[in-house]
């Protein structure tokens, strides 16, 4: 296996939990991938994915190899599943209880808003029932029609519920006239990497996730890494770190190990990429696999990110655990992404790690840890943030969130990674933290699926199908590892199998404006 990111993390779990000899080499001193942690004025900081949803996903995960997701992480269901703020006199809370979502929509919009939320929570949720067997548990498709089968080409209502030829931008106008309410919904498409005047309807389903529940993990989702890592050791897979692979071998037309950078070479039958599958294309694992998946074009990546990591005082907005501060113009702030550049007004994510998530949260005494986000055009491989464009990023957000309320301690100790930082810790992206965006029907089938060109190279992650984020990479790890079971049952092969992680190239220093 290359790469300890969750998708393989999985994969290495359930393969080895089936008796197959699993080696999992990564690069990076940890495991997790993206969920890492970062140390910032002594504070350790989540340095990746805060949101945990879907947690079924990772019972079954814990169930399949004997076990119980509870005794290894501690989770507990978020009463507030985030904070919007427009301005300093502009706030509304959705709330895991649906009915308490509903009455808040309401005493912020009026009462046709909330009407308008009812009408709205019930197509995300026929979206996402429609859409979760055939397509997120399911397997890769290249064209929509074999989904469309497995849902029953007799059940028409169904495959038109899914909306893949709307807009979410447009099909939100359908549901909330207020369009504070339209760019709260709509920014669940940058949950994908994407823009919601470009990605399809059917992303409405995100909402649904979320509101099945949000839990927050002690630790982060980079405990939960560490427990799917020791989930797989358990199981009898090897995890190395500070191992990066260099290079995928074949002999005779398919694959027969990995080289690690170090000159190690490691036979084996079977080897998965938890990677970006553009770096398999772009030759960073050598020559062997560049043809085993298609090359994605710079303009198809999704969203990169600029996010700081902060150790600061906070004055004058009252923090949940999740918060968001919207931009004034939403339309203005895609299209500067569009055009490469940093938004100069931008939507951030403020994730602040040691508070609760109910409606009065106390706030911690001096320093609070604090993770924040803001959308940025995946161009890592070609724009060098210089020290200034990095200081007028950080400007920019702290603007926003005074507008809004909240005041950062500043000067801000801080680290910032910007799309070219994330370019350097995933090689060949750009920065993108998503894989493809999904930007128009198609682009959901376009997605790498396990199976690749090269016999016996398979991928999994974020990056590959389903979909980006924490549980669509678990369930990524899900589908190779059942796709695995099918082809060396098929194919009579002995039972090693080498899984592997992240790129072969090792990260850049993490930056700092601080």
């Amino acid at each position: 296996m290359i790469g300890a990111g969750m998708g393989g993390l999985v994969s290495a779990a359930l393969l080895a939990a089936r008796g197959h000899d699993v080696t999992v080499f990564e690069k990076e001193a940890w495991v997790g991938g993206k969920a890492r942690r970062v140390s910032v004025d002594g504070a350790e900081i989540d340095g990746g994915p805060t949101v945990f949803t879907m947690r079924d996903v990772f019972d079954e995960v814990f169930a399949a190899c004997g076990a119980r997701l509870d005794d290894h992480v501690t989770a507990r269901k978020a009463e507030v599943i985030a904070r919007h703020a427009w301005d300093a006199g502009q706030r509304l809370d959705l709330h895991a209880d649906p009915a308490r979502s509903e009455q808040a929509v309401g005493d912020f919009a009026g009462a046709d808003a909330a009407r308008g939320y009812r009408a709205f929570r019930q197509e995300a949720q026929r979206i996402f029932e429609v859409l979760e067997d055939p397509f997120l548990r399911g397997d890769k498709a290249s064209t929509p029609f074999p989904m469309m089968w497995r849902i029953g080409p007799w059940k028409m209502g169904d495959m038109l519920a899914m909306r893949p030829f709307d807009r979410m931008w447009n099909a939100l106008g359908e549901h909330f006239a207020d369009p504070r309410l339209r760019q709260l919904f709509g920014r669940y498409a940058t949950y994908c990497g994407s823009s919601p005047y470009a990605a399809p309807a059917t992303l409405m389903l995100i909402a649904h996730v979320e509101a099945r529940g949000v839990w927050l993990i002690d630790g982060g989702i980079h405990a939960l890494a560490k427990a799917i890592a020791g989930l797989a050791e358990q199981q009898g897979a090897r995890v190395r770190c500070h191992a990066p692979v260099a290079a995928v071998l074949t002999t005779n037309g398919r694959t027969s190990g990995v080289r690690l950078a170090s000159g190690e070479v490691i036979a084996a039958d079977i080897v998965i990429c938890n990677g970006d599958p553009a770096a398999l294309a772009t030759g960073r694992f050598g020559d062997g696999p560049v043809r085993a998946v298609p090359r994605l074009s710079p303009a198809k990546r999704s969203l990169s990110a600029l996010v700081w990591y902060a150790h600061a005082r906070t004055q004058g907005f009252d923090l949940s655990h999740h918060n968001v501060f919207f931009s004034p113009d939403y339309a203005r702030e895609f299209r500067q992404i569009g055009e490469g550049a940093p938004p100069s007004d931008p939507t951030v994510y403020v994730c602040a790690i040691d508070r609760g998530a109910s409606d009065h949260g106390s706030a911690p005494e001096g320093r609070e840890r604090i993770q924040i986000i803001v959308n940025a055009p995946a161009n890592g491989d070609t724009n060098a943030y210089s020290p200034e464009e990095r200081e007028r990023c950080t400007q920019a957000m702290m603007a926003t969130l005074r507008r809004c309320g909240l005041t950062l301690e500043d000067p801000l100790p801080h680290q910032l990674m910007t799309p070219q930082d994330w370019e350097g810790l995933f090689p060949a992206t750009g920065g993108a933290l998503y894989g493809r965006a999904s930007h128009g029907w198609a682009a959901s089938f376009q997605r790498q699926g396990p199976r690749t060109r090269l016999p016996g190279l398979y991928c999994t992650g974020g990056a590959t199908h389903p979909a980006a984020g924490v549980p669509m990479a678990a369930l990524s790890g899900q589908l190779a590892a059942r796709v695995i079971g099918q082809d060396l049952a098929s194919m009579k092969l002995s039972h090693r199998a080498a899984t592997a992680g992240g790129m072969s190239t090792r990260s850049a220093t993490t930056g700092s404006t601080g």
